[in-house]
């Protein structure tokens, strides 16, 4: 198992390496630069500028002098606002990772009762009306969906406030987060669960008389769940890049609406550091995914 833990955690340092190899040199490629807007700076200014942060030197010397920088953990200053982008990204993720966190949550514990509830009622009245909904959340991307909650709830109905630090109510951005995984994992569920109950050994428990309720919770669940942990890592993923436009819809101060505007920008550093940050987030909940496997089922081999 060692082994196969430190296979993975150099796959995955390779894999940020190509992340920001790509990054840093796509991100170069695009016209223009962080200094030039409406009211350029001074040549002399700008001369200065360019040469505090390596701009003027050739791309390739600018690549080893980050790539210098990054593997001492030094991720720089911010282009436009000059703070620390370390302590910038750890206080605006605390607000993503709270956000994210329980969009998560419930799109977990929501998606594994209602796909049970789906396989146990297969053709029933449940089953349709779970499955119609799941289809239609599956189809409505998260920036639609936030923009129409913002618009009923918020600004129609006034049953939320909108989003400010005065007034932190997270209910509708978990909502426009949670819905698409929460319908996803409901699919993955009910498919699981009914080839699960279809199966000789849960047959076999039912004849001897074992609890219904023992029957579905201990034994179907547990194993209809292999399929939604390997879902777990992308839903993470899914989960904060979509936040980055549901942060930007709700105005929310998170890492995602950091990471837009630093794009608009042109913020290189901003746009370097929290495109690392969130691959390395990335590659470790697909690696913490891929170690549960053993956990729920440990007839599963990492050879």
């Amino acid at each position: 198992m060692w082994k196969y833990i430190l296979k993975r955690i150099g796959l995955a340092i390779v894999t940020v390496l190509i992340i920001t190899t790509i990054t840093f040199f796509a991100m170069n490629a695009i016209p223009g630069g962080p200094f030039e807007k409406e009211k350029a700076p001074d040549p002399a200014v700008r001369a200065v500028l360019e040469a505090r942060f390596h701009l003027d030197k050739p791309i390739g010397e600018q690549f080893i002098y980050y790539m210098e920088d990054m593997l001492k953990g030094d991720f720089g200053i911010s282009l436009k606002t000059g703070r620390d982008i370390a302590q910038t990204i750890g206080e605006s993720f605390a607000i993503s990772a709270k956000l994210g966190g329980m969009a998560a949550v419930v799109a977990l514990i929501f998606g594994l009762i209602f796909g049970a509830i789906a396989a146990l009622t297969r053709n029933g009245i449940f089953d349709r009306v779970i499955i119609f909904f799941t289809t239609l959340f599956v189809s409505v991307p998260s920036f639609v969906l936030a923009t129409l909650l913002l618009l009923v709830f918020c600004l129609k109905l006034s049953w939320f406030p909108v989003w400010s630090p005065d007034n932190q109510s997270y209910v509708l951005p978990i909502i426009a987060l949670a819905l698409y995984p929460m319908s996803y994992i409901i699919r993955l569920t009910k498919s699981s669960m009914l080839d699960v109950l279809g199966q000789d050994y849960i047959r076999t428990a039912r004849s001897k008389g074992v609890a219904e309720t023992k029957v579905i919770f201990k034994h179907a669940l547990k194993n209809a769940m292999i399929p939604v942990i390997t879902y777990m890592g992308p839903m993470v993923a899914y989960i904060l890049t979509g936040s980055l436009v549901v942060e930007t819809v709700f105005t929310i101060g998170g890492l995602g609406s950091k990471f837009v505007t630093s794009i608009t920008n042109r913020d290189y550093p901003m746009i370097m550091a929290t495109t690392i940050f969130l691959a390395v987030l990335m590659v470790i909940a697909t690696l913490i995914s891929d170690l549960i496997y053993k956990v729920v089922d440990p007839r599963i081999s990492f050879e």
